[in-house]
């Protein structure tokens, strides 16, 4: 990952330009792992500005702090999360494919601004090719002797809902991948008790480069409310659809060339991927591309998924699609759910596919008793991303009850959806 370019496609993380790049790679693009203590990390990466990567957005140096002190009599515990439960996003997969040695250094030196000894690095099920590269990774370490914490890989159910945070402390402590009702917090008490850091792979990264370049070389990307560069995945109507790093503050407009333009007129835009919003396409085209701009645009920037939807196509059934796949992803465990995600995904496909004056009612009135009442929150995303199409796609709905569905059904599909297996 680099600031040099003002775009850079993810597989230029290397130091060659395509694919792995082993330890001697990284050593010559990075420089060795910076002896630092946990002080100067902290104060560097709150210096920095560095956000969370993984869709909250929080400031990663005020969780280390916190983390830190909270574990000054038990010490603490790191999670690393690398299972990019978004089904559209592909950005954690590149990284650790690519640049394996870059969220290590960033595993070990999150653990030393901690406290924590012990690491786990938690990826989805059936992730071989991640899995082989992680193992070829750390036996280059142990070859060189890096300095080091004891990090276990961890694979984790393939479900929606196991990679949320309370879930992977849950797994971890010995239960399922299933969320926990909060409070205490995994930075108040996680695995095994003790205060836990949990961020992205791609957070630990930037943490990496932080620690060895600095706040100010962190901050010559990006702007002065949100520095850096993000990994994101364009994906949908666009010509070469991909994982880039781009620097903060962009245009939607701009983004968007990065991939190289639309390839036919589009209708909206996904921001944040299946937790995010639609946003119309020239309302998508001057939003900044950071938290608080999306934010301000009625989206999120969530772990950096943008997925462009053409003119022609039915933005009510593909938000269908995606909404039965979350309330088939839902863990069961509480009414909203078990209960309101199935109800509130059936009334927007029979608005989407058969069209009717009862559905947007159903969802209108149904929506306030599912967001907000779950353990975690997966329903709340799913409720923001119907209620946003129906926003967004407002002439469409009012066309489907009146007359029924539209061509844009014929279409092919542009979300991505998990085949079950």
């Amino acid at each position: 990952m680099s600031t040099a370019q003002r775009v850079t496609r993810v597989t230029r993380l290397t130091a060659t330009g395509a694919g792995y790049a082993d330890l001697a790679a990284h050593v010559r693009c990075h420089g060795p792992l910076p002896a630092v203590d946990a002080a100067h990390i902290i104060d560097v990466v709150e210096r920095s500005g560095l956000t969370g990567r993984g869709g909250a957005a929080f400031p990663t140096g005020r969780k280390l702090r916190t983390v830190a002190g909270n574990a000054r009599r038990s010490g603490a515990i790191l999670i690393a999360n690398g299972c990019e439960g978004e089904p559209a996003s592909g950005k954690d997969h590149s990284l650790l494919m690519n640049a394996p040695h870059l969220v290590l250094d960033g595993i070990v030196l999150g653990a030393r601004a901690v406290g924590a000894e012990h690491a786990y690095l938690c990826v989805h099920e059936g992730q071989d090719d991640v899995l082989s590269t992680l193992r070829r990774a750390q036996s280059e370490r142990r070859a060189a002797a890096l300095p080091d914490v004891d990090i276990t890989v961890v694979e984790v159910p393939n479900r929606y809902v196991a990679s949320e945070e309370s879930s992977l402390v849950h797994l971890l402590n010995g239960g399922p991948a299933l969320p926990l009702s909060t409070p205490p917090r995994p930075f108040e008490r996680g695995v095994r008790g003790r205060p836990t850091l949990v961020d992205n792979v791609e957070t630990l990264a930037h943490l990496a480069l932080a620690s060895r370049h600095g706040a100010d070389w962190f901050r010559q990307a990006g702007t002065p409310d949100a520095p850096g560069t993000a990994l994101v995945t364009i994906g949908g109507a666009v010509a070469a659809p991909g994982v880039y790093e781009v620097e903060l503050g962009l245009s939607g407009a701009d983004l968007l060339a990065v991939a190289g333009g639309p390839f036919e007129p589009l209708g909206a835009v996904l921001a944040g991927g299946y937790f995010g919003a639609w946003l119309r396409a020239d309302r998508f085209a001057t939003a900044p591309i950071t938290p608080l701009g999306l934010q301000g645009a009625g989206a999120a920037m969530g772990a950096g998924i943008f997925l462009a939807l053409p003119a022609a196509s039915c933005g009510l059934a593909e938000t269908a699609r995606v909404a039965r796949y979350l309330a088939d992803q839902s863990a069961g465990q509480c009414g909203p759910c078990l209960n309101g995600l199935p109800a509130l995904a059936d009334a927007l496909a029979a608005l989407a596919l058969r069209g009717g004056g009862k559905a947007s009612g159903t969802i209108t009135s149904l929506s306030p008793y599912v967001a907000g009442r779950g353990a975690c929150r997966h329903p709340d995303g799913a409720v923001r991303l119907i209620n946003s199409a129906l926003t967004t796609f407002a002439d469409d709905a009012r066309s489907h009850a009146q007359r029924g569905p539209c061509q844009g059904l014929r279409r092919t599909p542009i979300l991505p959806i998990p085949v079950k297996v």
